[in-house]
């Protein structure tokens, strides 16, 4: 073997073997960076889900007001914090303030209790509160009319 052959197999050599550091340097590095995210996770699943309490108009019963978050966990940075939230003014309150139904049409009139009924499902419930699936409303009858004889023609 010449002097030349043996001085282009210690470089072809030398690149592999520097390839060689590269790639395990490499792998080392991926595998440490994978060590790494589950320790993370693992602090974020210290803090305990978000609770809050019922939005609180500002003024008046409806309109924009504010709620209060509180979680667990003794890592938590954070533990309570305030949110603005807002009360729609067109949804009936007697259900909560939080909840919105679907009514369907009033019913008969019961000569018994001078009242009509009739039942709403629920819709919508904002900032996850805790609403009723159905509820029942009444209201007097008002004036029975009777029907209006038809004109003969």
């Amino acid at each position: 073997m010449s002097s030349q052959q043996y001085q282009q197999q210690r470089r072809k050599f030398a690149a592999a073997f520097l390839a060689l550091i590269f790639i395990l340097a490499a792998v080392d590095t991926a595998e440490a960076g994978k060590k790494e995210k589950p320790e993370k996770k693992v602090k974020k699943s210290d803090c305990g889900e978000w609770q809050w309490s019922v939005c609180v108009p500002t003024s008046g019963d409806c309109g924009l007001g504010t709620r209060e978050g509180t979680r667990t966990g003794a890592e938590c940075k954070q533990t309570m914090k305030t949110q603005r939230c807002k009360i729609p003014c067109n949804w009936k309150k007697q259900f909560g303030a939080e909840c919105k139904y679907q009514f369907q049409a009033w019913g008969e009139c019961d000569l018994n209790t001078a009242l009509k009924t009739r039942t709403g499902s629920l819709k919508r419930a904002l900032h996850n509160a805790d609403c009723q699936k159905t509820v029942t409303i009444s209201k007097p009858c008002g004036k029975l009319t009777k029907p209006k004889p038809q004109a003969e023609s």
